[in-house]
């Protein structure tokens, strides 16, 4: 069971929302309501309907299209105006509206704020807090109050700032949460306001943080040590500016660190899954460094590391990765040893032993290898080749030889826009691959156009190969990362070129090195094919004379 005298509250689809480059349609909000619900968050703020039309059709449509099994939904909006009653403000009539069981209200406590922003008096102020609260309490609602600019307020104006606390709580609110809206507190500075706010009110607290110190995690953490009982936050940190406390790492803290089970532990096994989720939905991915969902946050490089894990994996990391449902991962490297290939090997389901020989084969030329500009860190598939090839003592196998490539561009010079007038000029520009092979000694010979040189001669590679070998019809390349090595190394290599592939649900990646980027690019499709065909039975050339074209095929990849 949940702790339930603790309030988890997320502003994702509110706060969140106003971080750069997020738009959200009512569809994402109500998924991502969906997906934060199925975590096992407490209260889910959906937006400030009256002010923001498409929070006004988030709510209605709500009503009937969120079956919420946890969460409780909250609408967002200000206290009533100044000189208005609540009654008819039009703001406070549309919380109602929303129909949800929990309104939170935004309340100035900064007497800066009052004045200049709002323009009107302290006592006004206090007035349109407490009659909008009782307002809302009258209507059936339970209220929060969201104390605005309350550490900056607190040290201009203490008295005042407690002021807005005690109105607030007497008016009904059932929790008053105090919010460090600017992002510029420490996290003792908010631990001792947080404390001294509790004792001289008796109010239950909550906390807010925005994260322009880098602070708001430990923000919220301290004030919920110094007895702060709701904590506010986003997804991923999302947010204006610096963005907020990123929630998912709050509860991960609370749970993991401070043994207060505000989400069931076979909940917080989900959090990672959450995470992509939610980070597909807004087309923002959180960072891969983030804490305990990130996909680096459990990834281990130096073979010191690797050595100890080999022992115990606690050693290195401060909790179990499954336990927030993500995983540990190995990164092969130069900066590895024996260990990491080891640790490598067995993540991707090979028994060996690190004082092996064939372990200190690969190790070798994984070494051998990165110092002349391959790195393996993203390419996990050209590093299982490599692998296969060191513990067989073989060659990899060869489904299929490479007689010949090409790749050829044309481009017609165009001009658009009236005669004579200033106009954009377009190039049209095609580009065609051919790829000669030969598959149990029957050659084939077949072409692709594309976007450019390697997704030419991607599409190239499927017309000649996927009748051969099924298997290769899932396969899709899904990222292209390109990076020039001049004067990084001490080979003839001008480019590295990383590409990611997918096939249904499985991802991987592949590295190419060469002379130039096509050529790079080249070597890591091939890679991409050989891992995929690892094995796969041999396949079987169709009948067809010794040269066949197969397939002149339009781009329909990245």
């Amino acid at each position: 069971m949940a702790e339930q005298s603790f309030q988890l509250y997320d502003t994702t689809l509110r706060d969140g929302a106003q971080q750069e480059g997020m738009v959200l349609t009512v569809e994402d909000k109500l998924a991502v309501a969906r997906e934060l619900d199925g975590l096992g968050v407490g209260f889910i703020e959906g937006g400030w309907p009256g002010a923001v039309p498409r929070d006004t059709e988030f709510f209605r449509r709500a009503r009937t299209e969120l079956d919420l099994k946890h969460a409780v939904l909250a609408a967002f909006g200000a206290t009533r105006r100044a000189g208005v009653p609540a009654s008819v403000d039009p703001q406070v009539r549309a919380l109602l509206a929303a129909e949800t069981p929990v309104v939170t209200l935004v309340a100035k406590s900064h007497t800066g704020h009052v004045r200049d922003a709002l323009r009107t008096t302290l006592a006004e102020n206090l007035s349109m807090i407490g009659g909008t609260v009782r307002h809302l309490v009258h209507a059936g609602r339970r209220v929060f109050v969201d104390a605005e600019h309350y550490f900056d307020g607190y040290q201009l104006n203490r008295e005042y700032a407690l002021a807005v606390v005690r109105t607030a709580a007497e008016a009904g609110a059932e929790t008053v949460v105090l919010c460090d809206t600017n992002g510029g507190s420490l996290p003792d500075e908010v631990a001792a306001v947080v404390a001294e706010t509790r004792a001289l009110t008796g109010v239950q607290l909550g906390i807010h943080c925005h994260n322009d110190t880098g602070c708001a995690v430990a923000n919220t953490m301290a004030a919920v040590d110094a007895g702060a009982v709701q904590a506010q936050g986003t997804a991923h940190g999302y947010g204006e500016r610096c963005g907020n406390a990123d929630l998912f790492t709050v509860i991960a803290n609370l749970v993991l660190k401070r043994g207060r089970e505000v989400v069931p532990l076979e909940r917080l096994a989900g959090l990672a899954a959450t995470g992509r989720a939610i980070a597909e939905l807004t087309e923002l991915p959180g960072s891969g460094a983030a804490p305990y969902i990130g996909e680096s946050a459990f990834t281990h490089k130096a073979g010191l590391h690797a050595s100890a894990l080999r022992v115990d994996p606690d050693l290195y990391q401060h909790t179990r990765p499954a336990l927030v449902g993500n995983a540990m991962r190995t990164l092969v490297s130069d900066m590895g040893g024996r260990s990491s290939i080891e640790l490598k090997a067995r993540e991707l389901g090979y028994d060996v032993e690190a004082g092996s020989d064939e372990v200190a084969r690969a190790a070798t030329r994984v070494k051998e290898l990165e110092n002349s500009g391959y790195s393996f860190e993203s390419a996990d598939a050209s590093f299982e080749l490599l692998l296969r090839e060191e513990l067989t003592g073989a060659p990899r196998p060869q489904p299929f030889e490479v007689e010949s490539w090409s790749v050829s561009v044309h481009g017609v010079h165009g001009r658009h826009g009236d005669p004579g007038a200033p106009g954009a000029q377009d190039d049209e520009v095609r580009t065609e691959a051919t790829v000669r092979l030969s598959v149990q000694g029957r050659a084939i010979t077949a072409t692709g156009h594309g976007n450019g040189p390697v997704n030419a001669l991607d599409t190239a590679l499927h017309a000649a190969l996927d009748p051969c070998f099924p298997a290769l019809s899932r396969l899709e390349l899904v990222d292209y990362r390109v990076r020039v090595l001049s004067g990084e190394t001490g080979s003839s290599a001008d480019a590295r070129v990383l590409i990611s592939y997918q096939a249904g649900s499985r991802r991987w990646g592949t590295v190419g090195v060469g002379a130039n980027t096509t050529a790079a690019s080249w070597h890591a499709l091939l890679d991409a094919v050989h891992y995929v065909l690892l094995d796969e039975p041999p396949g079987r050339a169709p009948d067809a004379p010794a040269h066949r074209v197969m397939a002149s095929v339009e781009p329909t990849r990245p």
